[in-house]
């Protein structure tokens, strides 16, 4: 940063809230923000954690790679603000306490965490028939190992620091295919720096996907094989078209951005074009 004329100070919060709120009355300059909350900020990026909307890394890092381009630069900024960077944090899983619960129908009645800042969780216990329990990031697990709920998501880097092997002993495990993708975006007040620092930035975060996801691939290879609850193609598909049809109602909602579902759609069918949405009369 200080060779692109940027000199940076930091300081840490342990809750994102109180981060966000301060940015916002001018505290600070730049934020870096779990891309859920970083929504507020930019509807386009924000539905990067849109669900199913982007199964695999290689799905992930195709649609980085494209909004962070040089040509992608007018969605990065909207308002005063200006998205100068995204990290992968990793694939969300669903945690359960029974390996029995495999395909949506088998969530009807069961408790799962809610977070304030994720209308996705909220419209999943809705839509399945679940017990939504209000929760915030730093809670959610930890009510999940305390029996407080039953299902709860997280990526793989929360496994070990966050011992959630006592949530799943005895019976439990871990659905092995991703609800969402995490990530960490980096926002600034692009007037305050000079012009060119966003993309420098974002080309920077770009070439350092691939080593970052090398990390959370190793993260996942180091849970217990006994934990993983693998699930056939049917159940998959089923899967798919529950978060498709989630997906359709939360874009009408308001909830995400309408083009970058769009632009979603047309890497997922880029990648296997034999999917039934590629030719749905209702595709995104």
């Amino acid at each position: 940063a200080v060779r692109w004329g940027v000199d940076l100070s930091f300081k840490l919060y342990t809750d994102d809230r109180v981060a966000s709120e301060e940015f916002k009355n001018g505290v600070c300059d730049m934020l870096n923000l779990p891309g859920i909350r970083a929504r507020e900020y930019n509807d386009f990026t924000g539905s990067l954690n849109a669900l199913g909307a982007l199964p695999t890394y290689e799905h992930l890092g195709m649609a980085i790679k494209s909004i962070s381009s040089p040509r992608g630069a007018k969605i990065m900024r909207k308002g005063d603000y200006e998205i100068v960077g995204i990290a992968p944090i990793g694939a969300v899983f669903l945690f359960v306490n029974d390996k029995n619960i495999h395909a949506p129908k088998d969530l009807s009645g069961k408790r799962i965490t809610v977070l304030d800042n994720a209308p996705e969780t909220a419209h999943i216990a809705t839509r399945i028939g679940m017990t939504p329990v209000a929760s915030g990031i730093r809670n959610a697990l930890q009510k999940f190992n305390n029996r407080a709920v039953d299902v709860t998501g997280a990526p793989a880097l929360a496994y070990e620091p966050m011992e959630m092997y006592k949530g799943l002993a005895p019976n439990g495990g871990i659905i092995n295919w991703p609800k969402l993708q995490i990530t960490m975006q980096l926002i600034l007040r692009w007037k305050k720096v000079p012009e060119g620092f966003g993309q420098k930035s974002r080309d920077l975060m770009t070439n350092k996907y691939p080593a970052q996801i090398k990390k959370i691939v190793e993260s996942e290879q180091t849970i217990p094989k006994k934990y993983w609850i693998n699930i056939s193609q049917e159940t998959k598909d089923k899967w798919n078209e529950f978060f498709r049809k989630s997906r359709i109602a939360l874009r009408e909602e308001g909830v995400y951005n309408r083009k970058a579902l769009t632009l979603f759609r047309k890497i997922r069918c880029k990648m296997d074009a034999s999917l039934a949405e590629c030719t749905s009369k209702d595709k995104e």
